[in-house]
């Protein structure tokens, strides 16, 4: 894309990885590294264990359950109105699915890893990235971004038949069915971006919310996306390729059980606007989203108490009381005006006594970060941000000094992604918790090599994290089927918060819940706000 950075490989501080030092072979030795992920013994006590009596009070106006994208939005408006909260969280530090880590060489992603520069309609968190300097300013109604943010050329590119090209969709070796095919999947996508219902709204916005209710619409989430995709003729095995990673990158979902609303919204939904870059642009920081989760936790830190797991949450006469416990074993009862639960809907349901939650699942997730001596090569186009390989059952990795000021290249972190997409979720879940971290390893290390047979003796480390319950997967039916919306529902004081009540787990959906939460609580309370959010 035009107006954007030039590449420059490796980012500042490198020198702590010494030049002499004695790189790793391929497959001869023990690689160093760790192996993390959600706290799952703290999460699992949630699954039918008996708890002490609470030894302790506190009082607060506003609780919040859970430091996600979710938690922290909510948090971040009540401190602007100055209303008093506070925040349980059950890890160490708030963040959710956007934490990020650190080494000597860079900071890097633990999951998301990026957010597209926003529509027109997501005013919250354009507002959000105004009040971080991340939006500079305004030209002719247009948000104007800090170039250092704005994800440096070249953004993108697919290892295919051999070489690296420009791009995610191959540009070679195309069959007249298959140009046929794509051509028109993605013109459809352009008439879908473009379209207003007949209520006035987009076809497909973000927040979701704001999407037009048109019956034919709606009557997309009643059909796979594989489905829909075969009903226009469409069977190009390139096409359904392309269309794999986008399901499989967003949502950790194969085609075939994604409901085709989901996958129409993630090519059609995006309409960014922007003054001095292109509108598919993406914000990215060596931290992924880390970044902006690192920041909002910053401000709000005062009022942010980690390790501590809710486990009951009651409406009572006065407000609200939880239960959590800390790390130490003793609980604590809070009791609030109102509560916030910005969790996952499947921990919410047994916060609130209701069991298992019927009709939610959630995609299980590999990510790794492999440190190496040097950045990638490859015969084609030059080492992107993003580089897939079309072969791979990865999505490939991100080069997290991609936006370093560095001008030697040298060491630097690859943040590589699998969505166990192709396994059962639960038995992908108890996979995750059985293997051991050289499991994980070696088969990031084949995976890489396959991709960049030139770092087999360049990789110095590979730090392994384990998402059990990374998204919400967007099965046919789930958006409009009802199940979704009535989950959402306030039942004040107790209001819900988190993207599965969205169905799209994204920066900005997040965002607008926990906002949306907030205001609502606030308004029971009496608390004049005004809306960041229109």
């Amino acid at each position: 894309m035009p107006d954007r950075r030039t590449f420059i490989a490796a980012a500042a501080g490198i020198s702590a990885v010494g030049a002499s030092a004695l790189a790793l072979s391929g497959r001869d030795r023990r690689i160093p590294g760790t192996l993390g992920g959600a706290d799952v013994a703290r999460g699992h006590r949630l699954r039918g264990a008996s708890f002490p009596a609470a030894t302790s009070t506190e009082r607060t106006s506003v609780a919040i359950v859970g430091g996600g994208v979710a938690g922290l939005s909510a948090a971040w408006a009540l401190a602007d109105a100055g209303v008093e909260f506070r925040l349980l969280e059950l890890e160490d530090r708030a963040g959710g699915n956007a934490r990020a880590g650190r080494n000597a060489v860079s900071a890097f992603p633990l999951g998301a890893h990026y957010l597209p520069v926003p529509n027109p309609e997501a005013k919250g968190v354009l507002r959000l990235l105004e009040r971080l300097g991340i939006v500079t300013g305004w030209e002719g109604g247009k948000p104007v971004f800090d170039p250092y943010a704005v994800v440096a050329d070249p953004d993108e590119r697919l290892l295919h038949l051999g070489r690296w090209q420009e791009g995610l969709v191959p540009a070679v070796g195309l069959t007249p069915q298959d140009r046929h095919d794509l051509d028109a999947f993605f013109a459809a996508m352009q008439v879908y971006r473009t379209r207003i219902g007949a209520d006035g709204r987009p076809a497909f916005s973000i927040p979701m919310e704001g999407s037009s209710r048109d019956a034919d619409l709606l009557a997309l989430d009643r059909l796979s996306f594989t489905d829909w995709l075969h009903a226009q003729g469409w069977r190009s095995p390139v096409l359904h390729a392309h269309i794999r990673y986008g399901c499989r990158d967003d949502y950790g979902t194969e085609p075939q059980h994604t409901s085709a609303w989901a996958g129409i919204h993630y090519y059609a939904g995006r309409r960014g606007a922007a003054a001095n870059v292109d509108g598919d642009a993406v914000l990215t920081w060596p931290e992924g989203n880390g970044h902006l989760v690192g920041r909002m936790a910053a401000r709000l830190r005062e009022h942010i108490v980690g390790d501590r797991l809710a486990f009951r949450v009651e409406r009572t006469p006065a407000g609200v009381t939880i239960d959590s416990l800390r790390g130490d074993g003793s609980v604590v009862r809070t009791h609030a005006d109102a509560a916030i639960l910005a969790t996952p809907h499947f921990v919410a349901a047994r916060l609130v006594g209701a069991g298992k939650a019927h009709g939610f699942d959630y995609a299980p997730w590999l990510v790794a970060n492999v440190t190496v001596d040097r950045p990638p090569a490859g015969p084609g186009a030059q080492l992107a941000w993003d580089n897939v390989s079309w072969t791979s059952r990865s999505l490939g990795y991100v080069v997290a000094g991609h936006q370093g000021l560095s001008a030697t290249p040298g060491p630097t972190v690859l943040t590589w992604y699998l969505p166990l997409s192709d396994m059962d979720p639960g038995a992908a879940r108890r996979e995750l918790i059985a293997r051991p971290l050289e499991h994980w390893q070696a088969m990031v290390r084949d995976d890489l090599l396959l991709t960049n047979p030139d770092l087999a003796d360049a990789i110095r480390r590979i730090d392994v994290w384990r998402w059990g319950h990374a998204m919400v997967r967007p099965v046919p039916g789930y958006f409009f089927g009802g199940a979704r919306a009535a989950a959402a529902q306030a039942r004040p004081p107790l209001f819900f918060a988190h993207s599965d009540y969205s169905g799209l787990s994204i920066f900005e959906e997040a965002h607008w819940r926990g906002t949306r939460a907030a205001e609502d609580a606030m308004a029971l309370l009496g608390v004049a706000y005004g809306s960041t959010l229109v």
